[in-house]
């Protein structure tokens, strides 16, 4: 089985010592993204804004690979407030639809600095 790397290109870049995604075998794994633009940098925003950048930052990543989000079959969410779930539910939907993948959601373990972040799982049809 082969691991390719990918970095660069349209992706958002970051300074912290982590590769944006990782292909083994079919599997590609998505690090976590958040609100940052392209440089990496923090976009401080709306709940409902941070989490749509979020998920553009993991379809950048996805058609870098050659996916979309049909090929997602593993989404981890990380919703800083309660209050800010339902909301999330909503937009999430705006990005995946039935069947849905499998899918975790933490809420309240952001600390301050961020109120959404996601990483994904996809999966390369053969």
């Amino acid at each position: 089985m082969s691991i390719r790397y990918y970095k660069g290109g349209d992706m958002p870049d970051s300074h912290l010592p982590f590769s944006p995604a990782v292909e083994a075998g079919p599997f590609i794994f998505i690090s976590g993204q958040a609100s940052v633009d392209k440089n990496g940098k923090i976009v401080n925003d709306s709940f409902e804004n941070e989490c749509r950048r979020s998920f553009e930052n993991v379809h950048s990543i996805l058609q870098a690979t050659g996916l979309d989000f049909s090929d997602v079959v593993q989404v981890r969410n990380y919703v800083g407030r309660q209050e800010d779930l339902q909301r999330f539910n909503e937009i999430y939907r705006e990005f995946f639809s039935e069947p849905y993948p499998a899918r975790t959601t933490l809420i309240g373990c952001l600390g301050t600095l961020l109120k959404f972040e996601v990483d994904v799982v996809a999966y390369r049809k053969p």
